[in-house]
Order: structure tokens, then C-alpha cells, then sequence
């Protein structure tokens, strides 16, 4: 099992001791890790400073990941925002044992088999990074700009539902707010609830 590696001494504690679906606020900077890819690459959050990033929890098991992966919406909108240079990290934070949680192979057969376009798929089995960022679903997706602070936090769309059909008339919260920080504008919705299954934590 992967392990994720945290970022300096205070961060790691930080994280540890981050209380659970604690959050960072918009327009705040956000907590920095290191976490482990399915490749066993380390990944530093740091090191894309300057530039727009996307979290996205994940849990292949979830019907509302089902949804947004089997229609391929989800890989439509990581696709959309890498071809604009923006970082799209994959997380998945669930506990050994519990739906979801996944080697570093089996991660790649699922991003594989998926087509999904993330720059990297991350491992969080202990939990530190979802729990430090306040994650409860899955999706649920986080937009960090250049500056290191958070943009946007929320559900991928405004259909909280698990139906396919609910895609085509929903608004795409991610694409629609990568839109407005290209052009310089604030975004129009910053925040919004997420929706989804719950991040399978450790219980």
C-alpha cells in the first residue's frame, strides 16, 4: 500500500491534526502536501505554484463517480482544462478496506480503462490530505489559482444527482469558473455544496 508523504514538519502536523470536513476558505491559501502517484512518483502541490490546479476526489465505486465517468462528462471536463494548462490531481482517500481504496496498479487499470485525463492520480489512504482539505464526497472538487489560494470549492455541476440525463442541462461549476479566471473576472459562483457519495475514511 502507497503511503502519502506530507509536506514539511508543521504541514504534516497540521494535517494530522486537521479536524474532519475542515476546510480552507475561498480566497484563502490552501494547505500544501506531497502524496504519492500511482506511479509511486512523488507529487508536491508546491511544485505547480504559478499555476491553476483542480483537486477531484475519487472513489470508482461511488454511483455519482459512476455518472459523471461513465458518461465520460468527467473526463470531458479534465481534458478541457489541461488542454488550457491547467494541473488536474486525482485524489483518492479511501481507507484500506473500505469502497474505493486502490493500489497503485489497480489505480492505473481504472485511469486506464476510465480514458479519465488527469495530470495525476494521487493515493491518500490514511486520509491527511482529503481530511486536510475538508473533503466529504466523491466528486468533490477544489480549484486552487496561481497565487496558491482557493478559488472555487463544490460540486462539479449544479444536478446533484446520480442520473446521466441530468448532465446536459447542468452547469459545469469547474469549466464555467476556469472560464472567468482566464478573463480576469471574479467568479460568479465561488462555492457551492457538494454532492456524492461520502469520502470513505477511515472509521
Amino acid at each position: 500500500m502507497t503511503r502519502p508523504v506530507l509536506f514539511g514538519t508543521a504541514i504534516a502536523a497540521a494535517l494530522v491534526a486537521a479536524p474532519l470536513l475542515a476546510e480552507p476558505d475561498v480566497a484563502k491559501a490552501v494547505p500544501n502536501f506531497r502524496a504519492l502517484d500511482m506511479h509511486g512518483k512523488v507529487v508536491d502541490l508546491s511544485q505547480y505554484r504559478g499555476r491553476t490546479v483542480v483537486l477531484e476526489w475519487n472513489n470508482p465505486g461511488c454511483p455519482f463517480v459512476k455518472k459523471h465517468y461513465g458518461s465520460g462528462n468527467m473526463q470531458k471536463t479534465q481534458a478541457a482544462a489541461t488542454a488550457q494548462g491547467v494541473v488536474w490531481l486525482t485524489i483518492n482517500s479511501s481507507a484500506p478496506g473500505q469502497q474505493g481504496n486502490m493500489s497503485g496498479p489497480e489505480a492505473q487499470k481504472f485511469v486506464a480503462g476510465a480514458k479519465a485525463k488527469p495530470t495525476a492520480y494521487l493515493l491518500d489512504p490514511k486520509g491527511l490530505v482529503g481530511k486536510g482539505y475538508g473533503a466529504k464526497t466523491t466528486p468533490h472538487l477544489y480549484i486552487i489559482d496561481g497565487k496558491g489560494q482557493l478559488a472555487y470549492k463544490g460540486g462539479i455541476d449544479d444536478k446533484p444527482t446520480a442520473d446521466v440525463a441530468d448532465i446536459a442541462g447542468a452547469r459545469n461549476h469547474v469549466l464555467a469558473a476556469l472560464a472567468e479566471m482566464r478573463a480576469g473576472k471574479p467568479l460568479s459562483v465561488p462555492e457551492t455544496r457538494p454532492y456524492g457519495c461520502s469520502v470513505k475514511y477511515a472509521s
